[in-house]
């Protein structure tokens, strides 16, 4: 190859030099957050709290008990509330939305800009590859539930006074544990995120349009929660990678339920282990041609 060649190659081969994992990982983490896409979706997340906090504080009125979303009427008493209830309404559709938008473009955005086959020119291999764009995905879905939790925690201690958290189970924590409480909460829904994430990397590696990985994999999340509402397949409730994305309520309690925890953590590791495979056999078999 000659060196006017070599000047033509994409900018992602000389970023997939590293054959080593971490090296690796990390310029695939650091061309994932160098895009301005990403940084406007995390900006987007961020800004539904702050919404939420602000509509709160401009209406001179209490929303009532039991209309709204969970704990909506506790936030003009305890900013500290603001954090769980954006947590809450971000779930059903935001954060999958964001995470299906990443997920999809996992190696579909590589084949389509054309990039692909020169990433595997490098001596990182399809299997590691694969490996490290499911990686930079879970990272995303970790900064995307930090961000609705750490702009929440801010606006509410802006603009609502800050005191002792009110349990479901009716105890009283102190601030610093009530942070601690949000946090959990965040590693709960990001734990919940990782089963749509192997969804979106499988449908990824099975086109070259990023956009319809996209599409179908946020179609998929609420389809999911559609069926997970219907009372006619109870059966296949507990099967759905969206059953226990809202059963943090455990950990705001005391003492501290693990039960919903687990169970979702094995779903979702059950998600990873099947779809990730699929991954694997479609991708280490696809011609690349782009």
């Amino acid at each position: 190859m000659s060196r006017s060649d070599m000047s033509a190659l994409p900018d992602a081969v000389f970023r997939s030099r590293p054959a080593l994992g971490l090296p690796l990982l990390a310029s695939e983490i650091s061309v994932l957050f160098r895009r301005r896409r990403t940084w406007a979706m995390l900006a987007s997340l961020a800004l539904i709290p702050v919404l939420i906090a602000l509509a709160v504080r401009l209406t001179s009125s209490r929303p009532p008990s039991g209309r709204g979303p969970a704990f909506l009427d506790q936030v003009s008493q305890n900013g500290l509330f603001v954090s769980f209830v954006g947590l809450l309404v971000s779930v059903p559709l935001f954060l999958p939305l964001t995470v299906g938008v990443v997920a999809g473009d996992t190696i579909a955005g590589e084949a389509s800009a054309g990039t692909l086959r020169y990433l595997l020119i490098a001596p990182a291999g399809r299997t590691r590859l694969l490996i490290v764009k499911y990686l930079a995905t879970a990272v995303f879905c970790v900064a995307a539930t930090l961000a609705v939790a750490i702009a929440g925690a801010l606006i509410g201690v802006a603009l609502f006074p800050i005191g002792p958290v009110t349990l479901l189970s009716g105890d009283s924590i102190a601030v610093g544990d009530s942070i601690v409480r949000s946090l959990l909460i965040a590693a709960y829904i990001t734990v919940s995120l990782l089963g749509l994430s192997a969804i979106g990397l499988f449908i990824s590696t099975m086109t070259d349009v990023p956009v319809g990985a996209m599409a179908t994999t946020i179609v998929l999340s609420v389809v999911s929660q559609v069926l997970d509402s219907l009372p006619q397949l109870d059966w296949l409730h507990p099967w759905l990678f969206s059953h226990y994305w809202l059963g943090f309520a455990d950990l705001l309690r005391q003492p501290i339920s693990w039960d919903s925890f687990g169970s979702n953590a094995l779903l979702q590791s059950g998600y990873i282990v099947v779809f990730g495979a699929l991954a694997f056999g479609r991708f280490t078999t696809k011609d690349i041609l782009s």
